[in-house]
């Protein structure tokens, strides 16, 4: 077997190259995301009563807005529109996100579809799922097949 002479300067060509690789990955996410629908941020709490989600969507008009669930997925979708295109003005910098964003979440638990409440306020969408009695498993008495 011959022998081989260590390098150490090799191994950290491979960890540049490596954390490089980490990089051009970011790098392309970013990319991604720049031309991706945009999607609000929420935050969601859970109580002993209740799921509380609250989601950021400001500059929204209430009919922009549609949330629905199905079985144990909550969906809040809606468009938020650019208020008036301005042909003869140039913008130096546009940064808030347009056009139609889609969230969907699954619930976990069952939920009382029914007494679901939403309300928007100050570009906050505030949602509360009431939870439901959860099925306590029925026990079965087994008697004995002698008389």
């Amino acid at each position: 077997m011959p022998i081989v002479r260590w390098d150490p300067f090799s191994e950290m060509v491979q960890l540049r190259d490596e954390i490089g690789r980490w990089f051009d990955t970011l790098d392309k996410k970013k990319e991604a995301r720049k031309g991706a629908v945009w999607a609000p941020d929420v935050d969601i709490k859970e109580t002993d009563t209740d799921i509380q989600i609250k989601a950021d969507i400001p500059g929204m008009k209430l009919e922009d807005i549609d949330v629905s669930v199905d079985e144990d997925q909550l969906i809040i979708k809606g468009e938020r529109k650019i208020e008036k295109e301005e042909k003869e003005k140039d913008y130096v910098r546009v940064e808030r996100s347009y056009g139609s964003f889609y969230r969907s979440f699954n619930v976990g638990v069952p939920v009382k579809a029914d007494q679901i409440k939403a309300s928007y306020k100050n570009g906050v969408l505030d949602i509360s799922l009431p939870k439901a009695e959860a099925r306590k498993p029925k026990k079965i008495e087994v008697k004995s097949g002698e008389n």
